[in-house]
């Protein structure tokens, strides 16, 4: 059963500006609970803001991301992470007063770096980052149920009107989402561990599966297991979303990927040396993670060997 509608919607005029997979599902989480009066966007191509008309997601297509912003009370950067201080720079003179600007991107600390210079005074700029994903991209990828149960980190900076933050808080409340609020610099820590390293060695075991030259690549793909084809899930994600957050996060990933080698030479000694137990050890206490994942309603324990398009989750 879908959620109610809101008596009166939360927002006026939301602009969204870039309409793949976040942008498209945020109109479909809005138009179900009628979050907004009305939806506007802009898309780079004219092919892409076509078919965010066929689709309705947004009432009016703009041509350009400042056209878009003007006017809306709710401002909303659905671009990867490398594009959005351009974007700002762009819509800065077109941002109402009293409007909230904000972003879905995975890294925080280079958004407000690259964005907040170009927003004006009287505007709202908080940050934002939903937790949530598929591989898949483009605005025929969206839909409604992308943000239910998921968390969104908001990092408002300093000086940002409380009464701002706790309109955007209902905003991806209203769009299912559980809310936390954090700074900068630890949103980018937390995720750099939670999403970016992950994504990291997907990739990386993927492409070293695709090298091997002992075994053929209709091998590797005939014969995936479950875990490898995972990682393959993971590794179909947006390959300039990602290249963007690994540029724009490298201290923090950097960090962890160090961390990461130094575990990973402590399990190499151990399978090395025949060291079982502390094999054991680690694998117990990984296990022990995975069932508070479950536990905390971020998965479901149900066997999917074949994760459907619509359910899956990648948590960018």
């Amino acid at each position: 059963m879908s959620p109610a509608k809101l008596q009166h919607p939360l927002f006026e005029r939301v602009a969204l500006i870039g309409i793949g997979l976040i942008g498209s599902s945020l109109s479909h989480a809005m138009r179900r609970r009628g979050i907004a009066g009305q939806i506007v966007g802009h898309a780079r191509t004219t092919e892409t803001r076509a078919t965010a008309l066929r689709l309705k997601l947004i009432d009016i297509a703009y041509t350009t991301a400042a056209e878009a912003a003007a006017d809306a009370d709710l401002v909303i950067l659905c671009a990867p992470v490398g594009a959005c201080g351009e974007l700002a720079r762009e819509i800065g003179p077109s941002v109402k007063p009293g409007a909230i600007l904000t972003d879905v991107g995975s890294v925080k600390g280079a958004i407000v770096r690259d964005c907040g210079p170009h927003v004006p005074p009287g505007v709202h700029f908080i940050p934002g980052h939903p937790i949530a994903g598929t591989e898949q991209s483009g605005p025929e990828a969206g839909f409604a149920t992308l943000f239910d149960g998921r968390w969104c980190l908001l990092t408002p900076v300093e000086g940002t009107e409380p009464s701002a933050i706790e309109r955007l808080k209902a905003f991806w409340e209203a769009c299912g989402s559980n809310v936390d609020l954090m700074t900068p610099e630890h949103h980018d820590m937390v995720l750099a561990i939670t999403s970016h390293l992950p994504h990291l060695i997907a990739y990386n075991v993927v492409n070293t599966a695709a090298h091997l030259e002992r075994v053929t690549d209709s091998e590797v793909i005939k014969f995936s297991a479950g875990g490898f084809r995972d990682f393959t899930r993971i590794a179909a994600s947006d390959p300039t979303m990602w290249r963007d957050v690994f540029l724009n996060n490298r201290e923090a990933v950097l960090e962890m990927l160090g961390r990461f080698s130094e575990d990973l030479t402590m399990l190499q000694r151990a399978i090395r040396f025949g060291d079982g137990d502390t094999l054991f050890k680690l694998f117990t206490d990984a296990r022990a993670i995975r069932r508070g994942v479950l536990q905390a309603g971020q998965d479901t324990p149900a066997p999917d060997f074949g994760r459907h398009a619509g359910d899956s989750k990648t948590g960018e």
